[in-house]
């Protein structure tokens, strides 16, 4: 089915981040668009807002009429959802065209200029900065994210215009694999997902069959330090990247008062006095990785100053919610030991001489049982560590695994503890903390106005 002959879209998953931005493309397209979810979420109701029928009860009675003519209405579903889902199973016994997520964005990269940021880690946040350059420049964009851009209050940004599509680049479940970039950044290959791939091998072989996707006569861009090495096709071009060293990377670091300035250095143009706007030691890498791409866009160094300094962040993506004198109080996505000690380290040079408590619920048994070791190291470089239960998501339990594999391979001289994730409320209630960092990327988040309510009221 042609993108021509679609009127009307449903989403099986529609709440899920990547899927509500392009449910909100079509719809701002004119589309007929529907779609079911478990729960109800914030995300859901804004849908609703917009025009788009949601639903949460499995049920094929509640699929909008218009919604059910097989040579007229697409279907796209996350593989969250399981085969045997009832909505899912109507459509696939009728006859429907049904493509997953990460098809329809391949799609998008074969109508447009695709700009694709792929990682373990970096790409939400690289790929919201470079949808940001470059939406506010001469050349526009569209974009599908993986996080809230604060700039724009959402995870999508459209244009009537522009042949530039921003995407994050997903390899759960190698979904990235769909996508024929024109440009990417790779910006970490650290295993992960490894219930999937199995093994680090594979994982790597995942990203390397990746990059064989460019588009001939396309741009990678990769960070210095990776594991894997690309296999690109003939005549694209690959340049390296990171805060220190390769043919992108950053000099004459500033940081003081608040502010973080530096100089890119670029084989296209050297740019100096970058000012982040969000002052964050992690995003002059990122920053660097963004820029890239849109300097080898057409960006010019005006635009790229501007858009740096304007950039806002991403909801739960080193997300203050309190920075003053007294406390601060932060929320952050990182649920891999990288993330997380990039996430210590970049805190640790903004608050040097401040006590860090970080409160941290894994993400999925697998990812504890494969990486415990790796999450204790990383946690143990904060001053303080409290554990909640591990967030199942998609996942039964696996037995004997528990947050306490962490806990008790922490280093020694780490003040640490373990709560229960309801208790936190309660927990915040009875201490003051200095720098208190919320980690995960499960529930805790649900929390975040609760805890920023009980530290203002200590002040």
């Amino acid at each position: 089915m042609e993108f021509k002959d679609i009127k009307a879209v449903y989403f099986v998953g529609v709440g899920g981040i990547g899927m509500s931005a392009i449910a909100r493309y079509f719809r701002q397209k004119g589309l007929i668009v529907a779609g079911y979810d478990k729960t109800p979420s914030a995300l859901t109701r804004q849908l609703e807002k917009e025009g788009i029928s949601v639903h949460y009860e499995e049920n094929v009675d509640l699929i909008p009429t218009a919604c059910k003519n097989a040579n007229e209405t697409l279907v796209v579903f996350t593989p969250a959802i399981p085969n045997s889902h009832k909505e899912l199973a109507f459509f696939r016994e009728n006859g429907f065209e049904i493509e997953k997520r990460a098809q329809v964005l391949g799609r998008l990269t074969t109508t447009h200029k695709g700009l694709c940021f792929a990682g373990t880690h970096g790409k939400t946040s690289t790929s919201t900065m470079c949808a940001h350059i470059m939406h506010q420049s001469h050349l526009d964009c569209n974009a599908f994210l993986g996080g809230i851009s604060k700039n724009y209050g959402t995870n999508y940004i459209l244009s009537d215009s522009s042949d530039y599509v921003v995407i994050e680049a997903d390899e759960f479940d190698r979904s990235f694999h769909w996508l024929r970039p024109y440009m990417s950044v790779i910006t970490s290959t650290d295993p992960d997902h490894l219930d999937i791939y199995g093994t680090k091998e594979a994982y790597l072989e995942s990203f390397r069959h990746y990059t064989e996707l460019i588009q001939k006569g396309g741009t990678l861009v990769i960070h210095t330090d990776l594991e894997m090495k690309p296999n690109v096709q003939g005549g694209v071009k690959v340049y390296e990247y990171s805060r220190e060293k390769g043919d992108f990377h950053a000099e004459n670091i500033r940081i003081k008062n608040g502010t973080i300035v530096f100089d890119m250095v670029s084989p296209i143009e050297n740019i100096n006095d970058i000012e982040l706007g969000q002052p964050i030691p992690i995003n002059i890498e990122n920053g660097i990785a963004a820029m890239a791409l849109a300097q080898l866009s057409g960006c010019t160094s005006d635009e790229l100053r501007k858009g740096m300094k304007s950039y806002a962040g991403v909801d739960r993506r080193f997300d203050f919610k309190i920075m003053n004198d007294q406390h601060v109080l932060l929320s952050d996505y990182a649920h891999h030991p990288k993330e997380i000690l990039q996430s210590a380290k970049s805190l640790k040079e903004i608050y040097p001489d401040r006590k860090i408590t970080v409160i941290f619920q894994p993400h999925l048994y697998s990812r504890t049982n494969d990486f415990y070791m790796d999450f204790a190291k990383a946690l143990s470089h904060f001053d303080e560590v409290v554990l909640t239960e591990i967030y199942p998501a998609r996942e039964e339990p696996i037995p004997g695994v528990t947050s306490a594999l962490i806990y008790d391979n922490l280093d020694e001289g780490v003040e640490k503890q373990m709560i229960e994730k309801d208790n936190v409320v309660a927990f915040a209630k009875e201490r003051n903390f200095d720098v208190l960092v919320v980690l995960g990327a499960g529930n805790l988040d649900n929390y975040m106005s609760e805890l920023e309510k009980v530290i203002k009221d200590k002040e």
